[in-house]
């Protein structure tokens, strides 16, 4: 018998200049005194300093916030929560990546709760412990096409103490509004464009290949696929072509709308990665890719001819996907192993341990232990295909 619980995206606005309508948004929602969450990188740029000063023209009350690192930590949530409470705030405007978007949430989720991040990990029913209407509205903006955070339910959040990523869940943490503005993303560096843009992929690709039942997300991941084929790399080429930035960013959105179908085994085993090595997330995903692919042929055959079909390959086939994908990272300057970053084997039990018991294991299309995951990632560190 089928089944499903399909929950969709929320209310975007898609264009060149739609971040400017952060006060008219605000106005509309009821909000009076937001917290803007960025990251130190982007917190002096010009486009922040002219939200915050837009807001305040409009006679609202905002702070910055941007104690916020790559791979965000609880620290980093609870140092916003403080913030948030301090100043009073009554909603987050979260600006920039999937590290400070995630972070946003987890603020806007824990800030007035009488349970602390942890008690909302994405186990069982734990989000039911939340008073819902104790969770702050958010308005998220994204400065990278990559993952898809702003369309998202969930935080990523990694647990310093015991050195992993937890996924923070409620429903309530969907942005109520989000505005995909092509312009703030033109300044990204190609090296981060692609590493990002390979996420956007690995959501897409994954969510496909996820055996759960969701024909919506299958069709969503299909476009979203054909999108980063094509524009891709010319955003990497030419970061100033606004065509390709706005589509990069609907893919990215896609990919995460996608991906409620579940991911797999790239993200189980980057986000053990991330956790221990705090590498890029996305470059993570990006190397280990054809390794994960390869490991799952056998169950996802049918489907990559059908990507290939649709992408219109030479040659559209799994064998086909597997060239399009491993020609992409040589052209997109992504490396082939992950030694090449500076990881090694020397953990390797551990990270198949923790990478079998990831949340996104759940979903990958064969349910492989610990010992197949040990093999998947010394593979991606040796370049064994």
């Amino acid at each position: 018998m089928l089944h499903g619980n399909w929950n969709y995206p929320t209310s975007m606005s898609v264009g060149v200049g739609c971040v400017n309508e952060i006060p008219k948004v605000c106005q509309e929602l009821g909000i009076q005194s937001p917290l803007l969450v960025t990251d130190p990188g982007l917190a002096h740029l010009p486009v922040v300093q002219a939200i915050l000063k837009d807001c305040h023209n409009a006679g609202l009350t905002i702070h910055l916030f941007s104690k916020v690192q790559s791979n965000p930590t609880g620290r980093n949530v609870d140092d916003g929560v403080k913030a948030f409470n301090a100043g009073r705030h009554d909603a987050v405007i979260a600006f920039g990546g999937g590290s400070s978007i995630d972070t946003a949430k987890a603020i806007a989720l824990v800030a007035k709760q009488i349970h602390s991040l942890w008690d909302f990990e994405d186990v069982g029913d734990n989000w039911k412990r939340a008073i819902t209407e104790l969770i702050a509205p958010i308005i998220a903006i994204p400065t990278t096409a990559g993952t898809g955070s702003e369309v998202g339910r969930s935080s990523v959040i990694t647990d310093q103490e015991e050195q992993v990523k937890k996924i923070i869940f409620h429903p309530k943490m969907l942005p109520l509004k989000v505005l995909l503005d092509p312009n703030v993303t033109l300044t990204l560096p190609a090296e981060i464009t692609a590493a990002t843009g390979m996420d956007a992929l690995s959501h897409n690709l994954e969510a496909l290949c996820s055996p759960s039942y969701h024909p919506m997300a299958e069709g969503i991941a299909l476009e979203g696929i054909r999108l980063i084929k094509e524009y891709l790399p010319i955003a990497y080429h030419n970061g100033l072509d606004i065509d390709a930035r706005t589509q990069m960013l609907v893919a990215s959105s896609m990919g995460a709308t996608s991906f409620q179908k579940g991911l797999g085994g790239m993200h189980a085993i980057a986000h053990t990665l991330g956790a221990l090595y705090n590498k890029h997330h996305g470059l993570l995903n990006a190397i280990l890719m054809p390794y994960v692919m390869v490991a799952n042929r056998r169950e996802i055959e049918l489907k990559m001819t059908r990507v290939g079909s649709y992408i219109a390959l030479r040659q559209a086939n799994f064998d086909g996907v597997l060239e399009w994908i491993l020609q992409l990272r040589k052209d997109l300057g992504i490396p082939h192993t992950l030694s090449a970053i500076g990881i090694d084997t020397l953990q390797r039990e551990l990270v198949g341990k923790m990478s079998a018991s990831d949340a996104s294991a759940s979903s990958n299309p064969i349910k492989f232990n610990a010992e197949q995951y040990t093999i998947i990632f010394s593979n991606a560190v040796k370049g064994t295909l």
